[in-house]
């Protein structure tokens, strides 16, 4: 859960940091950045932004956005009836983006948030700077984090179905909540 001024403010954040990687960005589009904590409400440790320019029911193209030392927990597409799941290409836009996927373990930069060693298998290290791109089969586990000054990134992909996606930390919910300020006040008191 994410209280909505945290929620608005690190959404301005992320609409901001696309701008000064030189998009185009509307208000109505800024307004449309999802922020994502993944139910583990503490977005600047694990969370996105993640800016949807367009989504069919073939393609989606989306900006995302990780905020300095951000991580986004590992997880893979899995198949989805006779489609194998989701293909994705990863382009660097701005920032270092440091990429974690199966294989020898390479982690040189990166780091495991505390206490979910468990929930970060893959450490095969992918250091991707500006222009830098990645391409990922379908159901391959993944996991990535931005460097100090976070990551700007296009993802360009199959079809979309974030909501199947699966995630190695059983305490992760894909859908964000939000709660009013006064709400979780009033909850502490």
């Amino acid at each position: 859960m994410i209280k909505r001024s945290e929620y608005e403010r690190v959404q301005e954040q992320a609409a901001a940091a696309i701008r000064a990687a030189g998009i185009q960005l509307t208000a109505a589009e800024a307004a449309r950045i999802e922020v994502v904590d993944f139910g583990l409400s503490h977005v600047a440790v694990e969370g996105v932004q993640v800016f949807t320019m367009f989504a069919t029911e073939r393609i989606s193209a989306k900006v995302l956005v990780m905020l300095p030392h951000q991580t986004e927990p590992e997880h893979w597409h899995p198949p989805v009836g006779g489609d194998p799941g989701k293909e994705e290409t990863i382009r660097v836009i701005a920032g270092t983006l440091l990429f974690f996927i199966p294989g020898p373990d390479t982690m040189r930069e990166g780091w495991v948030p505390a206490g979910k060693a468990g929930c970060y298998s893959c450490r095969h290290e992918i250091v991707l700077k500006p222009c830098d791109q990645l391409t990922l089969p379908p159901g391959t586990k993944h996991w990535f984090q931005a460097r100090d000054g976070g990551a700007v990134f296009y993802s360009f992909s199959t079809c979309v179905r974030d909501g199947l996606d699966r995630f190695t930390d059983p305490a992760i919910v894909r859908q964000t909540v939000i709660s009013e300020d006064d709400e979780v006040e009033a909850g502490a008191r």
